[in-house]
């Protein structure tokens, strides 16, 4: 069973090359905006390792990954994370421009991470299957 993370430790994650050179973009392009998201995106790919495509985990939370996830509640989630423009929380495809996706990237199955609602209150996401 993977121990719950404490609140100011955050996992190691992992990124393919190209995700991180396109998430970098996409972040960059949207730091006008002034989110919190999109800085909430910029502080996980900067504490991201990157490898090169080929060396990424199986396992591994990915932009396009299916995969599942719950928030301690007892409930699993099936989802799909995707860039805006193709989300769509009713048919289970996250936004990496949200809280949740930004906070889900690059992460393996079996990881924990703790994340704050945009209610204010604190979850712990753990990662549970990931598909492709």
């Amino acid at each position: 069973m993977n121990p719950q993370p404490k609140e100011d430790c955050k996992p190691e994650i992992i990124l393919a090359q190209t995700d991180y050179d396109c998430l970098s973009g996409f972040a960059e392009f949207h730091a006008r905006d002034a989110s919190d998201v999109v800085d909430e995106l910029l502080t996980e790919l900067d504490r991201a390792k990157i490898v090169p495509d080929h060396q990424v985990p199986a396992k591994t939370i990915r932009m396009g990954s299916v995969f599942a996830f719950h928030t301690g509640d007892g409930k699993e989630r099936d989802v799909t994370l995707v860039f805006p423009a193709k989300a769509d929380i009713a048919a289970g495809r996250i936004s990496i421009l949200t809280p949740i996706g930004a906070a889900l990237i690059g992460l393996t199955e079996g990881q924990s991470i703790n994340w704050m609602a945009r209610d204010g209150q604190r979850h712990v996401l753990t990662v549970t299957r990931v598909d492709a």
